[in-house]
């Protein structure tokens, strides 16, 4: 499985990770199923969120580790905090909503019913899940020291924040964050949009991430895509959507080019971008995933990318 550098850090993760918002409702052997198949083609990266069903993803991903027999320290979990739903996270947890919460209390409660889901003594990576407005960073900074320096969670990082939100949490820190965790994919393609329509007039050209793929380069900061198989936000999928004909035919071309599937292509093509970019894949369908993290072998040239981005219905100004 091809390698990317974990933010600034000397640490190395799968270019794939899987996500497990979906397995809260799954059954014990298909959980473990799930695990077995990823650590199968390489994937040691899984991550969550306390919000994913509730916080039963957690638990789900705890056990299956458990279940699979899996070593601690062969694998990377990440976990997410600071969303609290209106009837709380888990059942009889006291936390009611619905709000963000960056407080030092709320973060470092957070991390530790996360532990307590996922039966492991810490975390390899925690994130903020979404901005809090009410933020105040050195509440954040002393949550993530108190954390650290009790062995909880080794590295931070953010979800679905702009440059200067990010700055504004680093600047009360010690240590750099590592990745920011952001939607993108072939039909989500903002970020590389305003890139592209530098000093246009046109819809592209409008800057709702605040530059956030070059600034994310320039920092080193991961570039985690979640959603990377939906158009819009939840929406539904784009492969074999009849909607969406002229990018699957320009993906099945290629799939049948390099002996791969749809699936394989479309997480080939955030890969192959130089921010080296982390995909986080969704499906809990063992088939489906191997062919995800089928990448290895190939690589798309620059012509391909540029097919795919077009076929999907961008343009190039």
């Amino acid at each position: 499985m091809k390698q990317v550098r974990l933010g600034n850090t000397d640490t190395f993760v799968p270019a794939v990770a899987v996500g497990v918002m979906r397995l809260g409702d799954k059954p014990a052997a298909q959980a473990q199923a799930v695990v077995e198949n990823a650590l199968a083609h390489d994937v040691n990266f899984f991550d969550t969120a306390d919000i994913y069903a509730q916080g039963r993803s957690s638990i789900k991903l705890g056990q299956a580790l458990q279940d699979a027999g899996v070593e601690r320290d062969k694998i990377f979990i990440q976990s997410k905090g600071g969303i609290i739903l209106a009837n709380g996270q888990v059942d009889g947890d006291g936390w009611q909503g619905p709000r963000y919460d960056f407080s030092k209390s709320h973060l470092i409660a957070a991390a530790e019913a996360e532990l307590k889901r996922l039966q492991t003594d810490y975390l390899d990576v925690f994130l903020l899940h979404r901005p809090d407005t009410l933020m105040d960073p050195e509440q954040v900074a002393a949550a993530f020291r108190e954390l650290k320096d009790a062995g909880k969670v080794k590295h931070f990082g953010v979800s679905n924040m702009n440059p200067w939100q990010v700055e504004l949490v680093q600047a009360a820190l010690d240590e750099q964050l590592v990745a920011n965790q952001l939607q993108f994919g072939i039909m989500h393609t903002g970020m590389i949009d305003a890139d592209l329509h530098v000093n246009m007039t046109d819809a592209a050209a409008t800057n709702r991430d605040g530059g956030i793929l070059a600034y994310s380069r320039v920092k080193h900061m991961t570039i985690q895509a979640w959603s990377p198989f939906q158009y819009g936000v939840f929406q539904g999928p784009f492969i074999d959507n009849p909607e969406f004909a002229d990018v699957n035919a320009k993906l099945q071309d290629l799939a049948d080019k390099y002996g791969v599937t749809k699936n394989t292509i479309a997480v080939a093509f955030i890969t192959k971008h130089p921010a080296n970019m982390q995909v986080v894949i969704g499906s809990m369908t063992v088939d489906r995933a191997a062919e995800m993290m089928a990448i290895d072998g190939f690589e798309l040239t620059n012509q391909e990318w540029y097919d795919i981005y077009l076929a999907a219905g961008n343009l190039l100004p």
